[in-house]
């Protein structure tokens, strides 16, 4: 009997802690990016321009205490790469997972540092199939704090994307610079 008197005492106890802890809601933000695709090396046929379309779902990680604050986010892009001088079009949907971070913290101008690992599916005209690549990207921008709810950035990244396929010594590359701007929401 008394075991189950503080059992109970234990559990009540337990659950009148939990109720009295203050939750709150982790921010969160989105946003669309649209840009400017240069590719200064690849092994594709393809012309070595193109643009961008990304929307981006972001959950704040840290800078909770007027810190900068650090993000992760879930992007899912689509890039046209243009055909041209021979050259075939290309096809990029990417999607995977990036990280942010603020480099100051509750200014009108905050410089961000990024950092990004995707999946990539590369499609080229006039070829069957798709190929599956791995892309790493680099980005730093600035982010320009309105009034309003939304705030607007550019920025610029650096991407490699490798495409590896069996019975071959060396990989399929290809190699961007992105110039990007947005809205954050």
């Amino acid at each position: 009997m008394l075991r189950t008197f503080l059992l109970s005492l234990l559990l009540f106890l337990s659950i009148m802690a939990v109720k009295a802890q203050t939750f709150s809601k982790v921010p969160k933000y989105m946003s669309f990016e649209l840009g400017y695709r240069y590719l200064p090396a690849t092994s594709f046929d393809i012309k070595n321009q193109g643009i961008t379309l990304l929307f981006d779902y972001a959950w704040q990680l840290s800078g909770f205490t007027g810190k900068p604050a650090a993000y992760i986010s879930i992007p899912i892009g689509y890039t046209y790469l243009f055909a041209g001088n021979g050259s075939e079009s290309g096809r990029i949907l990417s999607y995977g997972w990036r990280v942010k971070h603020d480099l100051k913290a509750d200014t009108k101008v905050t410089p961000f540092l990024g950092y990004g690992l995707l999946l990539n599916q590369l499609s080229v005209s006039n070829t069957e199939g798709q190929v599956f690549g791995h892309q790493t990207c680099f980005d730093y921008g600035y982010r320009f704090k309105t009034s309003k709810k939304s705030d607007y950035f550019v920025m610029l990244e650096y991407s490699y994307s490798r495409y590896p396929h069996l019975g071959a010594k060396k990989s399929d590359s290809i190699h961007a610079i992105e110039l990007k701007a947005g809205i954050r929401f």
